[in-house]
């Protein structure tokens, strides 16, 4: 018998298979039983092929790095820079930080572009070169409004996003275990990770997709998601780390366990 918070629950966790270890090991330790799902599968370009684009471009005032995936893939387009370095977030900070080039501009709260784009730093660009380091899509906000603020913003795409292709025996595996009541969270951290796993999910699953509760610090995802399935049930957390999400569903078993016992 597991103890701890999560209480045995079982976590569906989708994100790529080389993200999910910290989260894995969370849940875990809290009790419950990470099921790895990943929808999305992260492909970095060619390092080759990466640094003559990078070559291409004008000198950077300012490199964004959108994720760790940016990092890992793209750290390496640094070198010989005297640009200022900016991370959407705390995740993308400290992988930058474990390359030993500590972020310069990092939102002093939120981990998204719109509190990224709230920093001063990134106010002040009339005039600038933005490079933004990414996969090769993505939200065009942070580029729009740093044009608009008078910067001139290249994207250097460093890896690609690919669905994840489950094997028929792990959609069976799953759609088995959910049918017997085993799946109570699914984590979500974005809006892209929730189409694929609309489209990845077995058929038996998606017809009880009200059952677990979706567990994302996104209210972009909360939106979409209400919009296209509004049975769906959510959970906010208060970040996308490993600590806050754990923390979220750890509070709502409790709450239902609570409940159970009045």
């Amino acid at each position: 018998m597991r103890t701890g918070g999560l209480c045995g629950a079982g976590v569906l966790v989708t994100r790529p298979a080389q993200l999910a270890e910290e989260l894995v090991a969370a849940i875990s330790a809290a009790g419950g039983l990470a099921l790895p799902y990943p929808v999305i599968d992260i492909v970095p370009r060619a390092a080759a092929a990466v640094a003559i684009d990078a070559a291409r471009l004008p000198a950077p005032d300012i490199v964004v790095f959108v994720s760790r995936n940016a990092v890992a893939c793209g750290f390496d387009t640094l070198a010989h820079q005297a640009a200022r370095i900016a991370a959407i977030g705390p995740a993308t900070a400290r992988a930058l930080a474990a390359r030993g080039r500590p972020a310069d501009i990092v939102p002093a709260g939120g981990f998204d572009t719109e509190h990224l784009l709230a920093e001063p730093p990134l106010h002040d660009v009339a005039g600038r070169h933005v490079r933004i380091v990414r996969g090769d899509d993505g939200r065009e906000m942070l580029a729009t409004t740093l044009r608009e603020r008078g910067a001139t913003v290249d994207y250097l795409p460093v890896y690609r996003r690919e669905p994840h292709h489950a094997s028929a025996r792990e959609r069976s595996a799953l759609a088995r275990r959910w049918r017997d009541g085993g799946v109570h969270f699914i984590t979500v951290l974005s809006v892209a990770t929730f189409d694929n796993l609309l489209a990845l999910l077995p058929a038996a699953c998606l017809d009880a997709l009200d059952v677990p509760l979706l567990v994302t610090p996104s209210d972009r995802v909360i939106q979409t998601a209400l919009e296209r399935m509004p049975q769906i049930r959510t959970l906010k957390a208060a970040g996308p780390g490993a600590t806050e999400m754990v923390a979220a569903m750890t509070a709502s078993s409790r709450s239902q366990t609570d409940d159970a016992h009045d």
